[in-house]
């Protein structure tokens, strides 16, 4: 398989959550649909054989400032950790925090968990509005300063929520602003 297609699966498996830690049910019926405006952070993808990709990662707000300079992976688990009816699992334990302390996230919170996507290299205008300047952005800074969630690596975007039955899912219209460069 070329390479391009290997990142175009890549993506895809992180589009619809398998790349993460969960995966949306087929059977999933639409609950209901909202436009709506948040910030994203932007961070490298992480794993091996990876590059030059962008991740857009939703955070819940509560764990926003807990997440601040963590990886992807830690933020995912403690996300994770909140939200387990089993919190004694193997991955909540020797998070280097007390989760008794974290309140269980309110009812109708948009999102209901920690959502994220990854695209690859894209050439043009990209996929949605907005795009070149946050790939302008992307390109101007030094790469290790993206693999933790930073205040300063926000875009604001406009998303579709989609609610399901079983859980939640995204899709970005457009990027209205980046961070200056």
């Amino acid at each position: 398989m070329t390479h391009w297609r290997r990142f175009l699966a890549f993506a895809v498996l992180g589009a619809i959550g398998l790349i993460g830690g969960t995966a949306l049910a087929q059977s999933s019926r639409v609950e209901s649909t909202a436009e709506l405006e948040d910030y994203l952070f932007v961070l490298n993808p992480q794993g091996k054989n990876v590059s030059k990709g962008i991740v857009l990662a939703w955070i819940p707000q509560p764990i926003q400032k807990i997440c601040l300079g963590k990886t992807h992976e830690q933020c995912a688990t403690i996300d994770y950790c909140i939200r387990t009816t089993n919190p004694q699992a193997a991955r909540c334990q020797n998070l280097g925090m007390d989760l008794t302390k974290l309140r269980p996230y309110p009812a109708g919170m948009r999102p209901r968990r920690m959502l994220s996507i990854t695209y690859f290299r894209i050439v043009g205008d990209g996929p949605v509005p907005g795009w070149p300047a946050l790939q302008a952005y992307y390109d101007s800074q030094p790469q290790e300063t993206l693999d933790r969630f930073s205040m300063a690596a926000r875009v604001k975007a406009r998303m579709k929520l989609i609610r399901k039955t079983d859980d939640d899912d995204f899709q970005i219209l457009e990027i209205l602003a980046a961070p200056p460069l």
